[in-house]
């Protein structure tokens, strides 16, 4: 069984890759930078949602996590 994720935090990372996905990279703290330029959140939904980024970045999966949850 896989970790937990909030809606919130798959929607947010949703609409955030659809337009930015070249802005962000396996690198935590970049993609921590970049979203704060991007999104006005909390620190803490912020960290989760970078985090989140960053676990696909390091997986590669990316593109198949934006295709899958389009639909």
């Amino acid at each position: 069984m896989g970790r937990v994720r909030g809606k919130t935090v798959r929607k947010v990372t949703i609409d955030v890759l659809k337009e930015y996905k070249d802005k962000f990279s396996a690198d935590y703290e970049n993609n921590k930078k970049e979203l704060d330029s991007l999104i006005k959140t909390d620190k803490r939904m912020r960290n989760k949602i970078a985090g989140f980024i960053t676990q696909l970045a390091k997986r590669k999966k990316i593109e198949a996590f934006i295709i899958e949850n389009s639909a």
